[in-house]
């Protein structure tokens, strides 16, 4: 009995863990078929004393190889969580491996600060791989250009 606690039971330890690790493993692919996803952008950073103006670039990628996904609204919302615009009049398809870019071209009043940002509202017919969603900013000060992005975060998600 000894023998069974000091070998058997650290080693079946060690390989259950192991097994937890890869079947919750970051990165796993994940087959869903409708999300609600909350993106931050950013239409200035203060750098010293001085402000910066940003473009944000919105970037939807429908990773799926096979099925394309609907996307059924893109809502921009400014710091104090109002509605500044809705991009999409109509759902717009995306097809496999497609892509689609929102570009703010003028920041609108309320978007200075921490807290503007997409709601992106997507749907499939099949379970499908995850879309990449994210924001590139981009601006310059001089001769010194800034960029950077956000990510998507999931925030509802579609039932089977």
């Amino acid at each position: 009995m000894n023998w069974f606690k000091r070998v058997i039971f650290p080693s079946a330890l060690v390989m259950l863990t192991l097994a937890l690790m890869v079947t919750r493993a970051p990165g796993a692919v994940k087959l869903v078929k409708g999300q609600t996803i909350y993106i931050p952008s950013y239409s200035n950073i203060i750098s010293d004393v001085q402000r910066i103006v940003l473009k944000a670039n919105l970037i939807i990628h429908n990773t799926d190889p096979v099925h394309p996904i609907t996307l059924v609204s893109i809502d921009h919302y400014d710091t104090n969580g109002a509605l500044v615009e809705k991009y999409l009049p109509q759902p717009v398809k995306l097809h496999a491996l497609g892509a689609i870019r929102i570009v703010i071209k003028e920041p609108k009043r309320g978007d200075e600060g921490a807290g503007a940002n997409f709601v992106v509202k997507w749907q499939a017919d099949h379970k499908v791989t995850e879309p990449l969603i994210e924001c590139f900013m981009v601006g310059s000060l001089g001769a010194q250009g800034y960029s950077f992005s956000s990510q998507g975060r999931v925030i509802q998600e579609e039932g089977d």
